[in-house]
């Protein structure tokens, strides 16, 4: 699947090439990102919340989740590391060993005060485009999660929680998330 906007220079061959330097790069409409190693708040945020999307999908055979750094290959142009993600077992061959290759059935990005303009921006229009139905963002200084539904090409906010709230999401009917436990 080639997604539509102009080609800028980087590909999915030439981000393989590049040396394992430890940074966690991607590559978005073709352009190359670095994004520097993530704060104590996302890291705990992320792993809380892989912690429980992975037993509840688990435990129902809903299919699999994944926390960064694993690749997620949209296009030849476009190749990203979501903080989490998820792909529903009737999809599950989209997975391969190295990496995932289209669209997963939710994208999860914890937010950064290095990465939040960009996840709401160029990941946003890009993840709408490739058909990623759910997109999460999760702010752990605000203590928000936003659950978006992609409709008509665009993301519209489907649910907002905060701080001590449950979050019970859609995607996985018979799951509350009580949020001061991401936090």
């Amino acid at each position: 699947m080639m997604l539509k906007r102009t080609r800028r220079g980087w590909t999915y061959r030439d981000y393989c090439a590049i040396p394992d330097d430890g940074q966690r790069y991607e590559v978005i409409w073709g352009e190359l990102y670095v994004a520097p190693s993530p704060s104590r708040g996302h890291q705990r945020s992320a792993g809380k919340l892989f912690t429980i999307l992975d037993r509840h999908v688990t435990e129902h055979g809903l299919g699999e989740v994944y926390i960064a750094p694993f690749d997620v290959v949209l296009d030849e142009e476009n190749v990203v590391q979501p903080d989490l993600l998820f792909v529903s077992k009737e999809r599950l061959d989209i997975i391969t060993e190295a990496n995932i290759r289209g669209a997963p059935d939710l994208v999860v990005e914890v937010l950064s005060r290095s990465t939040a303009a960009l996840d709401r921006s160029q990941k946003w229009d890009l993840y709408a485009a490739a058909g990623v139905p759910h997109y999460w963002l999760v702010d752990p200084v605000a203590h928000t999660l936003e659950a978006y539904i992609r409709e008509g090409g665009d993301y519209r906010l489907a649910d907002r929680r905060t701080h001590h709230e449950v979050f019970s999401p859609a995607l996985f009917p018979g799951l509350d998330i009580p949020l001061a436990s991401v936090w």
